[in-house]
């Protein structure tokens, strides 16, 4: 019997939903991950190429676009906790997910996530100083959130389930725990590809403030998760090495804000700006 569930919604995610699932099974007996893709929306190959990299992974194809409509169906098509939730491309393997569910079925906490390494290989050097400060950030460090993998015992999703629906699912995973409920776990390594220019990452930043944005409206964001002026003259004063790229850190986060300000206008929460340059 499965030991946990997977559940990956995928949109248009071709280039890599394979990379994806064959980390996934790395250091895993064939029955140990219940693994349920959801493709939502495709219009290119996506569930062609996970039935064939994983041929015991259930593929489950839906017409909506909706990262939110596949992780519901996901979750309805199984029953197996710990249930982790896995980006399309993000890249885990199997042994570190295997690490991630301890702390769980130990009932030591209701959700985990892995440490996240986050390669700067291609990327400009914008972009790599933007997460040389993002990744020091307090919040970033002890958060669930930006990892593309958040795990949940039976009572976090739950929990989880009773959250209003939002674009940032992740920040809502996360700020749904307290910081006793919740653990990052060190020796589970998640591969998260940053965008590779600074418009890529702009676009990226700009879906997130949009969610972040509606968590807030709905009251599902704690103070704790937030960045303000005080975090980052912190950060000057305690990693003065980080002192030239905090303005490459604040340029981008204020280009996100406004970026987001047309969506918050109309309300639209549902449009999914992604960067591709990760993806390939």
């Amino acid at each position: 019997m499965a030991v946990a569930s997977v559940i990956i919604p995928a949109h248009n995610e071709a280039a890599s939903i394979g990379r994806n699932l064959r980390a996934l099974r790395e250091g895993t007996h064939d029955d140990d991950l219940d693994v349920v893709v959801v493709c939502n929306g495709c219009t290119d190959e996506t569930a062609e190429v996970a039935r064939q990299v994983d041929p015991r992974a259930r593929v489950i194809e839906i017409p909506q676009p909706s990262k939110v409509e596949a992780v519901r169906v996901g979750n309805a098509a199984t029953d197996v906790f710990p249930r982790i939730h896995l980006d399309a491309d993000i890249e885990l393997d199997g042994a570190a997910a295997l690490r991630l569910i301890e702390p769980i079925t130990r009932d030591e906490v209701l959700a985990t996530a892995p440490r996240r390494d986050v390669p700067r290989t291609g990327c400009s050097r914008w972009v790599r100083w933007y997460y040389d400060v993002w990744e020091a950030l307090p919040q970033v460090e002890s958060g669930l959130f930006g990892r593309g993998v958040v795990v949940l015992s039976q009572q976090g999703q739950a929990r989880v389930a009773a959250l209003p629906r939002m674009m940032a699912d992740d920040l809502g995973m996360s700020d749904s725990f307290s910081s006793e409920e919740r653990r990052v776990v060190p020796s589970a390594v998640a591969v998260v590809h940053p965008p590779r220019t600074v418009r890529d990452l702009v676009r990226r930043r700009i879906r997130i403030a949009t969610g972040n944005a509606q968590a807030g409206q709905l009251g599902v964001r704690r103070p704790g998760s937030r960045t303000g002026a005080r975090t980052l003259l912190g950060l000057a004063v305690t990693r003065p090495g980080l002192a030239l790229r905090l303005p490459v850190f604040v340029a981008v986060h204020v280009a996100a804000r406004l970026g987001a300000r047309r969506a918050l206008r109309s309300g639209d929460f549902t449009t999914w700006q992604r960067d591709e340059s990760s993806r390939t």
